[in-house]
């Protein structure tokens, strides 16, 4: 069996169409389908059920994607890191993750990127976003603090960190003085990253706080701008360590001591399997991953 027989299968696999593998992997429908005929040949079994709107797996299709999967995926990454080595890898890497975090922690991955040549075009969004621009094409690597549901992603978590609550040191030391935690904080407006109150729910739960049944006072999706407006003495949110630990060194922002104890947020690096055949991509993830290590929590 040809790697790009096994390459082809595996892309049609997961997008459960000819269609769109023939996208991802830059070939046309035709090609696609003689290299899944060839396949079906080879193992005397049919891999898919040809319907209007897709393909659906076979049980024989489900076992050989089982067994080859993220061999084959570790094989090509493996591969591409070795012509890295002894090829140019200039060019450009389009990479889409959360503003704030792209901002203030990426870079520290970024320049060996730039040092060798790689032109880096950086967009923003949020976990669905993502997602879409990495399915599309349009992006090679993305960074999401969103759990990767979709099967035709990869993912890796590239960096964690605790999650405190914080607010300026005049609320901050009110919030604190206070009878009733949980009923100060529910008096004081509230700054979310979005109506859901990501990261502020999973906090408030761990500690025994009743979610708020208010609207928040304002809602951003690139945090730096809440830090903002605590600074200016307005209101409290939770940020991530990595986002106010400046701040707090300098005694402009203060934490609301948990009652309980502090959550945590962890950042995913996410792509699609078949861009690590890039070496530019396959090193470029390698780097990242490097650089931007897991804290210890």
């Amino acid at each position: 069996m040809s790697l790009i027989r096994l390459r082809t299968f595996i892309e049609v696999y997961r997008q459960h169409s000819i269609t769109a593998a023939a996208r991802v992997l830059s070939l046309t429908q035709p090609a696609v389908s003689q290299h899944i005929a060839g396949l079906e040949s080879a193992v005397g079994k049919a891999l898919f059920e040809r319907q209007a709107h897709g393909v659906i797996p076979t049980s024989a299709a489900d076992e050989l994607a089982a067994d080859i999967g993220n061999k084959l995926d570790a094989a090509e990454a493996a591969l591409a890191t070795a012509r890295a080595r002894s090829s140019g890898i200039a060019g450009t890497l389009q990479i889409i993750g959360h503003a704030d975090f792209m901002a203030e922690k990426l870079p520290e991955g970024l320049v060996p990127l730039l040092e060798a040549d790689v032109r880096v075009r950086m967009h923003t969004g949020d976990g669905p976003l993502v997602t879409q621009m990495l399915l599309e094409g349009q992006c090679e690597l993305g960074i999401s603090a969103h759990p990767v549901t979709d099967e035709r992603l990869k993912s890796d978590v590239i960096y964690a960190d605790r999650v405190l609550a914080v607010a300026s040191p005049a609320v901050a030391s009110r919030l604190m003085l206070a009878e009733s935690l949980p009923e100060a904080l529910s008096e004081e407006p509230l700054l979310a990253y979005n109506l859901e109150l990501s990261l502020i729910d999973d906090w408030m739960v761990k500690n025994g706080i009743a979610t708020p049944d208010v609207l928040p006072a304002a809602v951003g999706q690139d945090l730096r701008a809440l830090r903002s407006l605590l600074e200016k003495g307005f209101g409290w949110t939770v940020l991530p360590e990595y986002l106010c630990t400046g701040q707090l060194q300098r005694g402009e922002l203060m934490e609301i001591q948990a009652p309980v104890g502090n959550t945590t947020i962890s950042y995913n690096l996410v792509w699609m399997p078949a861009s690590l055949r890039q070496p530019r991509v396959s090193w470029a993830k390698k780097i990242l991953l490097e650089r931007l290590h897991i804290q210890d929590l």
